[in-house]
């Protein structure tokens, strides 16, 4: 019998959500519904798993990691990109890493959430009203001719997009490489540069892959070209926006708000400034946390790790 570990099960609902049962026969799966943040305890809970399953970015696999656990055979992740597993190290050590289905429509949805949020202040209206504080207290923020900036047209931006021009926006998008032929197919004008976007964008919404490109793309004298009555919507990776110039920016009012549903360290620490910043929605990284995706992603992994046991593993990565 092998041994499996679902990792960072949050909700608790790893089990429901898959036939796992398809396995009981020959894996015995352990469901881990709490973040660990150090390695040794890690190590004390699944060193003893040939299968591990991971939810996301949520728990690095680094080099040290894979050297410590010279049981494991198969690493499971959910979707087919995971930046945070060293598939070089995973190679090295006999460790075969394979990937699920993912949906891109969660994702926007929770952008729209945001940016609506952001725009019509419910998170201060939701809590006066909940609070007995003032009636209608704050000026919302039209939509409806107004500029969205997208920064990154890929599967999930371009979807943001038609929800834009849905609203009656004027929707731009930039990228490094983004051309105005692909801008066109996907309805929207192609920004003569990324200063041009932060610039004349009433929102400006992060869509973009991490990569040592996008690392720190907007940093202090990016946030500081935006117009003070413009906010800003990350829903990709916290890393493409300098933290600690967005806790500036939003202090010293550089821009009206922000809203972001991913952090440089997750779980967010309990003192971590963006906590306490001004003008400042945040999510705890639920851009692919719903049902269906979660349905995917666990159905996902056992047939991949029926796959594996049965000598043909899919849906490989690296």
């Amino acid at each position: 019998m092998l041994r499996c570990a679902v990792l960072d099960d949050y909700q608790d609902v790893a089990r429901e959500l898959a036939d796992w049962d398809r396995l009981s026969d020959r894996v015995d799966v352990t469901y881990l519904n709490r973040y660990v943040d150090t390695h040794d305890e890690l190590v004390g809970l699944i060193g003893d798993c040939e299968i591990v399953v991971v939810m996301r970015e949520r728990t690095p696999f680094p080099a040290e990691l894979f050297a410590r656990l010279p049981k494991l055979r198969l690493l499971v992740t959910s979707g087919m990109r995971n930046a945070s597993i060293d598939l070089a190290a995973a190679a090295a050590h006999g460790v075969t890493v394979c990937g699920t289905a993912s949906n891109p429509e969660p994702p926007v949805e929770l952008t729209w959430a945001l940016l609506l949020g952001l725009a019509r202040g419910v998170l201060t209206e939701g809590g006066n009203l909940r609070d007995g504080g003032p009636w209608q207290s704050t000026l919302g923020a039209d939509l409806h001719g107004r500029r969205l900036g997208l920064l990154g047209l890929g599967k999930i931006g371009a979807r943001v997009a038609r929800v834009g021009a849905a609203f009656g926006m004027d929707v731009t998008a930039w990228s490094q490489h983004l051309t105005a032929e692909r801008a066109a197919e996907a309805g929207v004008t192609l920004a003569a540069s990324k200063e041009e976007l932060l610039e004349t964008s009433d929102f400006v919404s992060v869509h973009l892959v991490l990569s040592d490109r996008t690392r720190g793309l907007l940093g202090a004298d990016e946030l500081r070209r935006m117009r003070r009555t413009a906010y800003l919507v990350n829903t990709s990776r916290a890393a493409i926006v300098d933290q600690d110039a967005l806790v500036r920016a939003l202090r010293e009012g550089w821009i009206a708000g922000a809203g972001s549903d991913v952090f440089d360290t997750e779980p967010l620490p309990a003192d971590h400034p963006l906590r306490t910043a001004p003008n400042f929605l945040g999510l705890p990284h639920l851009g692919y946390v719903t049902r269906r995706n979660y349905e995917g992603f666990y159905e996902g992994a056992v047939e991949d790790i029926e796959a594996y046991l049965a000598g043909s593993p899919v849906r490989t990565l690296g």
